[in-house]
């Protein structure tokens, strides 16, 4: 018999299985998490910028240069490379100079809650691969659904985040209103939106097969609202050609501007006109366990559904997000069958399957993350927080809005806050310029983070604050940085601005 061939493994390395967490590798795993997380946080620590302001080449050329098919074999190899691949020019939100989009600095108890569940691995789709996950979840959005108001009816299930809660939540009013209206009703159903609203809603409405202009945008107010009297003339509009209003969809919280639709005028026309309302509140939903304005989503209650994102708000890590819907009979558009999950024996004995009312199936517990965090902090606590960037983000108005350099565009109601460099003596065409450059030049530097957009045209820059350790001089910091960048940009640019002009 000839003897077995040799082992291709280097001398020492470990098999395989020793790699998967069971009862004979929980020491190894432990100390595996723990100088994980002992570099994480000595590299927290000693961030001092937000970004290093690298480019991708450089960073691509490193990371393409990595043999995925000769492993280091030691986690602590393998970390020690990611210091250099991943760690080293990550961009850091908790950083106070962080300013850019809607990331937040995480709760402590949501990472140890993160840590719990990618152990133990449940997946939330069926009770007999979840359990206690699958009441935790469901006890988390009656909880949420309380706080919104919506009723002893309502129902709802965790998401990935405000994209797939605004897909589903459209999905169950296009297949409520083919209820009504038969499946030839399909080209002809429209969803009104503010033309602030997110752009998921035009995303999913192509998903979900309307026709090309099935979104209908409706005009705001120089504070970014939408209009309900120009609500109610594209309602008119709809209903004089013939097109079935499958939802309106109310924003609480835009992402540009921190504008909050007027949700109970809103409401008050669903009740006229018989339209389905969804409110994206994916950034406003912090509102809920705010102390001191939660008035602001007066009329959330009258809603149908309602998004909220907890990864925002709430201080979660991503992902942490939840579709809620008033009547929890509508979740059944997102049902379907598999034998293999044994719906009926599941339907006979009781059982709860949240993949019943789920888009996915296979899903993290990631309402894990929220449930420890009420569990330690509470919920005043969070909302606490959230109030503390809101009052911010008021002190960074006045401050913008009484500086020539600048020209802000509307106070938020929230924590967001759209605004522009002026140039002394720029044009048009240079003054967008130097606002391009200027947020490149100080992402370039690392000293600073900050978003940009266009408003009318014209380029703009945006600062979004989740971070309640920002202060009022770390934002004053990184707008003058900005202002320094926009006015040597000018600077440099008039002579050929000159020649521009004299050519015109």
């Amino acid at each position: 018999m000839p003897p077995p061939p040799p082992d291709p493994r280097p001398a020492g390395r470990p098999a395989p299985r020793h790699h998967l967490l069971n009862e004979h590798t929980a020491d190894a795993y432990r100390r595996a998490m723990a100088d994980g997380v002992v570099r994480v946080a000595a590299r927290i620590a000693r961030t001092d910028r937000p970004c290093t302001g690298i480019t991708p080449a450089p960073l691509a050329a490193e990371i393409a240069g990595i043999d995925l098919d000769r492993p280091l074999f030691g986690a602590a190899a393998a970390l020690e490379e990611l210091e250099e691949v991943y760690l080293r020019d990550a961009v850091y939100f908790h950083h106070p100079r962080y300013l850019a989009h809607l990331n937040c600095p995480v709760a402590i108890p949501a990472l140890v809650a993160e840590a719990v569940l990618t152990a133990v691995n449940s997946s939330l789709d069926t009770w007999d691969q979840s359990a206690g996950g699958t009441l935790i979840e469901r006890r988390l959005i009656g909880w949420t659904a309380g706080r919104a108001g919506l009723g002893p009816h309502a129902d709802g299930v965790f998401t990935s985040g405000g994209t797939q809660s605004n897909l589903q939540a459209l999905l169950l009013a296009r297949e409520e209103a083919r209820d009504r209206a038969g499946d030839g009703a399909l080209p002809r159903l429209r969803v009104l939106a503010s033309e602030a609203a997110h752009f998921s809603v035009r995303k999913s409405a192509r998903l979900l097969g309307l026709a090309a202009d099935a979104v209908v945008p409706v005009a705001t107010g120089p504070d970014r609202r939408m209009n309900p009297a120009a609500l109610e003339r594209a309602l008119d509009g709809c209903a004089r050609a013939g097109l079935p209003v499958m939802a309106v969809v109310a924003t609480a919280g835009t992402t540009d501007f921190g504008s909050i639709d007027p949700l109970a005028e809103i409401a008050a026309l669903r009740d006229r006109h018989g339209f389905r309302l969804h409110v994206d509140a994916a950034y406003g939903c912090g509102l809920l366990v705010s102390p001191t304005r939660r008035h602001l989503l007066a009329g959330i209650e009258h809603a149908d559904s309602v998004t909220v994102d907890f990864h925002k708000s709430f201080f979660q890590p991503v992902s942490s997000s939840a579709l809620l819907v008033r009547d929890g009979a509508v979740l059944r558009h997102a049902t379907d069958r598999a034998d293999y999950l044994n719906p009926a024996r599941m339907a006979e004995r009781l059982i709860p399957n949240q993949v019943d009312k789920s888009l996915q199936t296979t899903r993290r517990f990631d309402a894990l993350k929220l449930w420890l965090t009420l569990r330690v902090m509470g919920p005043d606590a969070i909302g606490e927080l959230f109030d503390a960037v809101v009052d911010r983000a008021a002190e960074v108005w006045a401050l913008l809005d009484g500086d020539p350099r600048f020209e802000v565009v509307t106070r938020s109601q929230l924590s967001t806050l759209v605004f522009r460099c002026l140039p002394a003596g720029a044009g048009r065409r240079v003054t967008d310029a130097a606002n391009l450059h200027a947020r490149e030049a100080l992402a370039a530097s690392g000293a600073g983070v900050v978003a940009g957009t266009t408003v009318g045209g014209r380029a703009h820059l945006k600062i979004t604050l989740l971070n309640p350790e920002t202060s009022l001089d770390d934002v004053a910091h990184v707008l003058d940085l900005l202002a320094g960048h926009a006015e040597r940009y000018a600077r440099e640019q008039a002579p050929r601005a000159a020649a521009w002009a004299n050519a015109g």
